[in-house]
């Protein structure tokens, strides 16, 4: 009896409708993002990782929002500028599910990471005087282990229903792979893997959202009871361009899961909506809480003052006397 289901390793997928002159502009396009994503990501984790004085909790925990923002973008622009390059609309079923599951892993990462953070500041200006002896080093590691197991577990899970699942569809309908789409290959009972994938949604967000709210309402309350002006007003801007960064990841996401659900929106502007996620919150994230960070700027102007400095003396060196 032939078999119902469509055990092909190999999925079509939906690219953006690139005519041929626009293969090089988008190809420029996607590698100079990503490149500048990645360098500026890097440049922030080297810069925390070799100077001893920046090993801090407000550090250690920033030091995990670029190592999620490289896997999240990696995983999205190494499959799209490939596509691009061999103008291949075919993908591995397994390297699908890879880039769906680090996908997920970014998102989920984001979330938690932010939330982490905002916790940290909220100790740090409400409760200055009790900082060092609440996030000691031991605390701080395990709420980073505390983020990632989550991630993981949760992330785990939700493939793990997905995988159980036979396939009887080849054709991913988005720009890259994630949950969704791959259920949507699925012809099999779906209800428990909605139920859970929600539960996920449901809980991350109460939880960021809770955290987050609650935090930044008593750090404006400590900000304007304080006496003085420099720290309410050093305060009130490192909360703000915090909260616009979780505020942007919370808006691209809404703007995705709303644009998936207008059916006569242009499909390159879907899937410009559902790439933007990966695009601005990694660009940006280096400059807010790096490039805006006193400590972590002196350091990478200083290396980048040493490295064209030592340049210079090389060329000097190097050139001819007269």
């Amino acid at each position: 009896m032939e078999n119902p289901y469509n055990t092909s390793s190999t999925l079509a997928l939906q690219s953006f409708n690139i005519p041929p002159e626009g293969v090089i502009p988008a190809f420029l396009f996607a590698s100079l993002s990503y490149l500048i994503i990645f360098f500026c990501n890097l440049i922030l984790i080297l810069t925390i990782v070799l100077h001893k004085n920046l090993h801090q909790p407000k550090h250690l925990f920033l030091l995990n929002l670029p190592v999620n923002d490289l896997i999240g973008s990696s995983a999205f622009f190494l499959q799209l500028i490939k596509e691009i390059v061999t103008d291949s609309r075919s993908m591995d079923h397994w390297a699908c599910v890879a880039q769906a599951f680090f996908i997920h892993i970014y998102a989920a990462g984001t979330v938690l990471i932010l939330t982490a953070m905002a916790y940290d500041r909220y100790v740090a200006i409400c409760l200055p005087l009790k900082y060092n002896a609440i996030m000691t080093y031991a605390h701080v590691v395990r709420i980073i282990s505390a983020v990632w197991v989550s991630c993981l577990l949760l992330i785990g899970v939700l493939f793990y229903l997905l995988l159980r699942l036979p396939r009887c569809r080849s054709k991913i309908t988005q720009l890259y792979c994630d949950n969704p789409s791959l259920l949507s290959l699925v012809c099999a009972n779906t209800a428990v893997n909605n139920i859970y994938g929600l539960g996920i949604v449901a809980f991350t967000q109460v939880l960021a959202n809770g955290m987050i709210l609650y935090t930044y309402l008593q750090i404006l309350v400590a900000c304007f009871l304080s006496k003085r002006s420099d720290t309410k007003a050093k305060a009130l801007q490192t909360c703000a361009t915090h909260l616009f960064v979780f505020l942007l990841l919370e808006c691209l996401g809404l703007f995705t899961i709303i644009s998936y659900r207008v059916r006569n929106l242009p499909q390159n502007f879907r899937k410009f909506l559902g790439s933007s996620t990966f695009i601005f919150p990694p660009t940006l994230n280096p400059i807010v809480y790096g490039l805006r960070t006193q400590e972590i700027r002196k350091h990478i102007w200083h290396f980048f003052r040493r490295a064209v400095t030592s340049s210079w003396c090389g060329m000097r060196v190097l050139r001819p006397s007269r």
